[in-house]
């Protein structure tokens, strides 16, 4: 090997070591805020990267979205089934405030409404809430035993499912374009809508767990902070409350420093 060639070998490797940081130092906590509808406002925290040159905290948490059970929202194991998609729409200091952007069924629910013996039906609709928001909406319905009923099969003729079906858009298109957003999750909540197919279907076939099992959002319209203000109450950020303190207490205070700050005499 010729003289003065491959220098590098006795020196280390280029650049040494580089120094392990921990990626969770430059992040920051926000609480995610829940809209008004729902009983339990405070759904949980999420993790984003602190501003850093022209990437902006906020910008990273914007459109994010939450998927969270209907069950912590209001507070009811009996809704554990129901899955809320909400949207962060806007970030009000370490709080985002979030809108409704979707529903739909855990697996295991739907899987525990299928049987044997019984006809399932199912129909979806494109609807838009007087808000401006474009919905699908999907509805799911099991045809039922009637009272007194020998024959073991509940299967209901094809010109009975095609009236049913009608009769379901028809029911979803009249109680979703009538009202806002708001409005509109506060009747999912309760399942007004699926009593209501239910009850107006029986005259057709009577149906059982009939339910909107799954609703998305196809548009939404720009973005005006009085709506979400709105959703959300006209919520303002908690920043806590100024104590009075009594003028005594003070000065003990400062007494007290004194006497430690003194230089020995």
């Amino acid at each position: 090997m010729a003289v003065g060639k491959n220098k590098r070998i006795s020196k280390g490797k280029k650049g040494g070591k580089k120094k392990t940081v921990d990626p969770f130092t430059k992040k920051d906590w926000y609480s995610i805020k829940a809209p008004s509808i729902f009983s339990n406002r405070n759904v949980g925290m999420t993790l984003v990267s602190r501003t850093q040159g022209t990437k902006i905290a906020s910008e990273g948490l914007k459109h994010r979205v939450f998927e969270i059970s209907l069950a912590d929202l209001q507070g009811d194991e009996d809704q554990c089934f129901r899955k809320i998609r909400l949207r962060a729409e806007d970030i009000q200091g370490r709080n985002v405030l979030t809108n409704f952007w979707g529903m739909d069924f855990t697996t295991d629910k739907l899987r525990s409404l299928v049987r044997k013996w019984q006809t399932l039906i199912e129909a979806h609709v494109d609807v838009k809430t007087t808000d401006n928001f474009t919905l699908r909406m999907f509805c799911i319905a099991f045809t039922k035993r009637r009272p007194n009923q020998v024959k073991r099969t509940t299967y209901a003729q094809s010109s009975q499912i095609r009236q049913i079906r009608r009769k379901m858009r028809e029911i979803m298109v009249n109680q979703a374009s009538s009202c806002d957003l708001k409005e509109l999750v506060a009747k999912f909540i309760p399942e007004s809508i699926g009593k209501e197919i239910e009850k107006s279907t029986t005259g057709i076939y009577p149906l059982q767990n009939v339910f909107i099992r799954k609703v998305k959002i196809l548009k939404a319209p720009k973005f005006d902070l009085g709506k979400l203000m709105e959703v959300h109450d006209n919520y303002t950020e908690d920043v806590g409350v100024k104590v009075d303190r009594a003028a005594d207490e003070t000065m003990v205070e400062g007494e007290a420093a004194e006497v430690v700050g003194a230089a020995p005499a």
